[in-house]
This record gives C-alpha cells, structure tokens and sequence, in this order.
C-alpha cells in the first residue's frame, strides 16, 4: 500500500492529472490509492470495466492533453485486453502508460490462478518496459518519473528521443493485496518537455508539396505558409486550413503537369487516407523528408530523410508553382451548402413563379442525407472549442474528398486505421478538452460497424462527470467500405456479404436505451443541421440510415 500511494503521488507530481482503471484483486492498493488522490482532488479517475475501453479512453486522454495516461488494469488477461491502443499509441505517437498488476516471481509459471508471462507483453509496441521489484524486495521510487519521460520522449537515455508513446510499468505484488492508505503529501507538479533536435532548414529550390497527415496540426499549415508550397492536408490532419490547401488533391497528384513534376514532398504526420499519396511517397524520383512522430520513420522511397522538425530558408518563393496548384484546386473545390432561398420567388403575385419556390424550399427541407452532406453537416456544425474524431470508417473517406478549409481540432486513430476503440478514444478526447468546465461538443463521425465494435464504451459509470459528446452513425447496414475494393469485383456476391459487408439488423435506439444516451434518428440535412447544432448536454447517439 505504501509502494501504490508512492506510485501514483509521484505520477502527479510529475504531471499526470487523469487515469483510467478497470477494477480487479491483484490491483486494488493502486486503484485505492488514485481513488484517495481523486477524492482529495489531485486527480481524475475514470473507472471502466472492459479494459480495451479502459485502454482507449486512455489514449484519448492523452491525445488532447499531451500528458501521459496510465490505465491501471489487474492480471492476466486483462493486461492483454490494453495491447491494441498501446499499438495504436505507439505508430501514432501518442504517451501512454500501461499499469498492470501482477503476481510475484514465484507464481510465474507454476499454473497459479490468473497468472501469465507479462513481463515483454507489449513486445515491440513500447517505448520501455520495466518490470518492477515486488514492494518489499526493492524500491518503487523513480519508476513514475521515468516512465512519464520516456512516455513524452523527454529521457535521452531511454525511449525515443522527442517522440512520444507508450511505455509499460509491470507491478507485482503478494498477500495481502491492500491495507491503511498511508498519509502521504501529494505535490501536483509538470510534465517534463521533450528535448527536440534541431530543425532541418528546407531551401526553396526544388518544387515542393507539403503533405499533413494524421496528427500533424497546425505546423504543417505553418510550413506550407513559410515556403509558399501547396498544402495537402488529410481531413484528420488538423491542418486543413489557410490559402495554400489543396482540394482535389487525389486527381491533381495524378495530373502529369502538377503531380508528375513534384520534385520534393515535406510529411508531416502519418499519411494513411489515399493510394496517391502513397504512390507519390514512394516514387524514386522525389526527394521525401518525413518529421518524425510515430514509433516508425516513414521510409516509403527506401531514401527518405527523417527530421525531428523543419524550418524554411529565406528565399524568393515559386509564385508559378504555387498558383498552379491553386488555380487548379479552384477548380475542385466541392460546395455542399443550400441555394439561399429564392426570396424574389416566395414574394411573387405571380402564382407559378410562387409555386416553384415554394416547391424548391419543400424539396431542400426534405433533401434526404447521403455521405457527402452527412460529413458536411458534421464539418459545419464543428469549431475550434469543439472537437472532432473520425472513425476508420467509409465515411473518413469520404469526409476527405469533400470537405473544404476549417481550422478545428481533429482527431482519429490512424496510427494502425483500425476500428476498434473509436467511441472510448473520443470519450477520452472530451472528458479532457471539457475538464474544468471548458465549453464544446466532442462529435464522433463513423460507420456502423466501427461503432458496433466499441459498443461497450457506451457504458459510463452513473458517478462520474458525463461529457457532452454526440455520436454520429452512418448506419448502411454492413462494411461498405469493401465493396470499393479489389475483393468486391472478384468475390461472389454473397461470400462477400458474409465474410465481408457482414450485414446485421441490430436497433441502435435499443442499444442508446440500455446505455442510458440520448437518440435520434435523421434522416434529412435539415434535421441534422438541427440536432447537431442544438444546446447539447450529455451523450446524444444520433444515427443516419445510408443506402449501400
């Protein structure tokens, strides 16, 4: 008990303010004594009982915050249950600390209850494993600090250099597992700052293209503004603002006179949303200089050059260049916004031009939802005090080819783009960016099968703060995704529904129903526009039916 209460005092004073615990025997001092820091103030604790839930909304803490999370688990398999976010927190450099309790050495390997080999767990998808003394066999102190350092990249001796990711605190313990929680004086303190190399000075010779991927914010905005160079921005970058974005930028990088000339691409984040961005990242011909931030450098080219960040050289800038690329942007910049009202019309004495007014106001009213306008309507219900996460779902996709300029604060799972623990990550992502009654909505734009896998985090318990989030689900009734791949013009129809699209007739308001949210169903722009941008309070799952 001494050791848990050491342990967690000494992850505040180092900067942690939350953490997340699925309960269990094993680990109950820890779990008692972030309990008693929480009741004493110091910190957050969000209690789930799925640990991938657990896991994820970890990582979505830690994704807006920038501070290391733990998520404190028992033994067994619900260690296990936390490797698909340390995978993702680990490609898509993100801090994260794994806290899992353990049975002592000599109840390793001798078919002990709830035991299993945890020391190396996490593999290959950590930036440090450590696996500590048994509290009276050798000391704690210390772990917490090294472990939120090497988290955020900052300890030059461990870990990676100014890159940011997970690391695992393997603690076990013997009988008896808790007892008095000692009086101990807990001092918040900081994170410690990652020390970052210095920047790689670009020239402005060659004819360059910014790329921003995933998590790449507003830095890669700020380089495409410096070097006046287009910016191609993936919606989930956070960057996709200011003058020098790109629309249409799938056909462009195709075009021989813009996309074939590209002499040097510039990456910031993990590019993961178009194959023409990977053909262009991999061309031998391009010089490609990558900003690190993930636990892989990308190296699609076999020669890419990594920087831990970039500058621009003074330099007279390449006004053609750029004005190509706008002016051939211009001309694809997709407009999904309503004809204004024809006013002329409605206050006509003349009675057809009055009726085809009034017929073109009923018809917009009544205009019925598809991909496009969905992702439109969420992009324009969202501002920068709100925040937005996209599952890896059709819809991002789609989000992607359409939506135009907007600085808001994006988030998703790209690292690995799989689908699981969406719902968890956002929940994370508001319940930090709405801490300490800072105003917004966190919505959550995905597909319906990403949402049915993650469909346990809807549960929260009836104790703790409830973030204001809205869960928006383009329900098409299976994986649509697939049927714009290889697989669907080779596969059988129904082999591919069943191993593939997968089908299900679930009814999302029983599930909003057994999870206490709220629920509407839409099915037009209009209603849409209305539910997203309603006073929102609490959870709101709001579904819109799709055709295939």
């Amino acid at each position: 008990m001494d050791a848990a209460a050491s342990l967690i005092a000494d992850l505040i004073a180092h900067g942690v303010r939350d953490l997340v615990l699925s309960p269990g025997s094993r680990s109950q001092a820890l779990a008692l004594a972030a309990v008693h820091a929480a009741n004493q103030g110091h910190l957050r604790v969000h209690v789930r009982i799925d640990e991938r839930v657990a896991g994820f909304t970890a990582l979505g803490l830690s994704r807006e915050t920038g501070v290391p999370t733990p998520v404190l688990c028992t033994s067994g398999t619900a260690a296990a249950n936390l490797l698909p976010a340390a995978m993702e927190a680990f490609h898509s450099g993100a801090p994260l600390l794994l806290l899992t309790a353990d049975r002592p050495p000599e109840l390793r390997g001798v078919g002990a209850n709830q035991a299993t080999t945890q020391p190396g767990l996490f593999g290959a998808w950590v930036r440090e494993q450590i696996d500590a003394p048994v509290p009276g066999d050798g000391d704690w102190s210390g772990l917490a600090e090294r472990a939120v350092a090497v988290a955020l990249g900052a300890d030059a001796a461990h870990g990676l250099p100014g890159v940011a990711g997970p690391v695992h605190l393997n603690l076990p313990s013997r009988e008896p597992l808790s007892g008095e929680i000692p009086a101990l004086e807990i001092t918040p303190g900081d994170a410690p700052t990652a020390r970052v190399a210095e920047s790689l000075v670009l020239d402005r010779g060659p004819r360059t293209v910014v790329i921003a991927g995933a998590d790449a914010g507003a830095d890669a905005e700020g380089i495409a503004h410096a070097g006046s160079w287009p910016l191609i921005a993936e919606i989930v970058s956070g960057a996709r603002f200011g003058r020098q974005i790109v629309h249409g930028y799938r056909a462009l990088l195709s075009a021989e006179d813009l996309g074939g000339r590209i002499e040097r691409a510039v990456v910031l984040g993990h590019p993961t949303l178009s194959r023409e961005v990977t053909r262009l990242l991999s061309r031998g011909d391009v010089d490609v200089i990558a900003v690190r931030r993930g636990g892989e450098a990308l190296n699609l080219n076999g020669r890419t050059t990594p920087a831990a960040s970039v500058s621009v050289a003074p330099g007279t800038a390449d006004r053609e260049w750029l004005g190509a690329w706008l002016h051939a942007s211009a001309a694809h910049a997709v407009d999904l916004s309503e004809r204004a009202p024809d006013q002329d019309g409605l206050a006509s004495s003349d009675f057809t031009a009055r009726r085809d007014a009034v017929k073109a106001e009923l018809a917009a009213v009544r205009r019925p939802l598809d991909r496009a306008l969905l992702a439109d309507a969420v992009w324009r219900a969202t501002w920068p005090h709100d925040r937005l996460v996209f599952g890896s779902s059709r819809l991002v996709r789609v989000a992607d080819a359409v939506l135009g300029g907007k600085k808001v604060p994006v988030h998703a799972n790209r690292g690995l783009a799989g689908i699981d623990g969406t719902i968890a990550t956002a929940t994370g992502i508001a319940l930090a960016s709405q801490a300490g009654g800072s105003p917004g909505v966190t919505r959550v734009l995905l597909g319906d099968l990403a949402f049915l896998h993650d469909v346990g985090a809807l549960l929260l318990p009836p104790d703790e703060d409830e973030p204001r989030i809205q869960v928006i689900v383009g329900n098409d009734g299976g994986g649509t995704i697939f049927d714009g791949l290889e697989v669907a013009s080779t596969a059988d129809r129904a082999d591919l529904d069943r191993a593939f699209y997968t089908p299900h007739t679930v009814r999302l308001e029983k599930l909003a129903l057994a999870y206490g949210w709220e629920y509407q169903r839409v099915t037009t722009r209009t209603a849409l526009d209305q539910v997203l941008t309603a006073p929102a309070g609490g959870r709101q799952l709001i579904e819109v039916p799709l055709t295939r």
